[in-house]
């Protein structure tokens, strides 16, 4: 889940503190959230409910046929 961050306090080991207006990070580099206890995550957490995608029609298409054979079945017979 990528984070958009505003006015941001980034350490680095060794470097000096920087502040920044707006920082993004990559889900893929958060390994976890500290939040503090003052936070009343009550009136912040919004439960929404699942969206359902629209069907699309199937007018004019044969329904039901796969999408082909598929690859990657073995490592063959060595030809």
């Amino acid at each position: 889940m990528n984070t958009h961050l505003k006015t941001v306090k980034l350490t680095l080991k060794g470097k000096n503190p920087v502040t920044m207006d707006h920082l993004s990070v990559r889900g893929n580099n958060i390994r976890y959230y500290i939040l503090p206890d003052s936070l009343n995550l009550e009136t912040l957490l919004v439960e929404e409910t699942p969206r359902v995608k629209p069907k699309k029609p199937t007018a004019g298409r044969d329904v039901g046929r796969g999408r082909g054979r598929g690859r990657g079945r073995g490592r063959g017979r060595g030809r």
